[in-house]
């Protein structure tokens, strides 16, 4: 860990977190099909503040610079992440990695049975990138009717559905 630290997210955090889910969304506009559509619709500062006030998301910092957030949500035994995003000046030291590290210990004492999110298939620093970590793709969506919902809302605000999956970490 050195060079960065993380900690739980405070209210005020929130500020910062748009400007760097939208300079990792960039990233996208490489991607084939994908241009524009990452990073262009941050999630709303209010709505962050929500999140963060339930008292599981993460920040990074290095130096005095926040360079990475974790932001996910409660639902019953499983914690759903919405939001995960290091800035592209911090990207490839692990602060990605430690973020969902820290996510998987947390959840894991919090006595949440798993943790949950929605990503891009085929985008290397996605679910390949999850993958590694522990996640693995949820095919039967009829048995996680929130997660199949989420993919839903996501096709309709335009994301390609046949790229999209739904993954969960189940925690020991």
């Amino acid at each position: 860990m050195s060079g960065w630290s993380l900690r739980l997210a405070r209210p005020e955090d929130a500020e910062q977190m748009p400007e760097i889910e939208a300079a990792a969304g960039k990233l996208f506009d490489n991607v084939e099909g994908l241009s524009g559509l990452a990073g262009s619709h941050t999630v709303p500062v209010e709505r962050l503040k929500r999140f963060i006030r339930k008292g599981h998301c993460l920040v990074s910092h290095v130096g005095e610079r926040m360079a990475g957030f974790l932001v996910n949500e409660p639902f019953n035994r499983e914690l759903h992440i919405w939001e995960f995003d290091t800035h592209p000046d911090f990207q490839r030291r692990g602060i990605g990695a430690g973020l969902m590290r820290a996510c998987q210990i947390d959840a894991r004492n919090s006595g949440f049975r798993a943790i949950t999110l929605t990503t891009f298939l085929d985008v290397p620093w996605n679910a390949p990138f999850y993958e590694k970590l522990g996640f693995e793709e949820v095919t039967a969506l009829d048995a996680h009717p929130r997660l199949a919902g989420e993919l839903a809302v996501e096709a309709d605000y335009g994301l390609p559905a046949d790229r999209r999956c739904a993954m969960i970490h189940f925690l020991d």
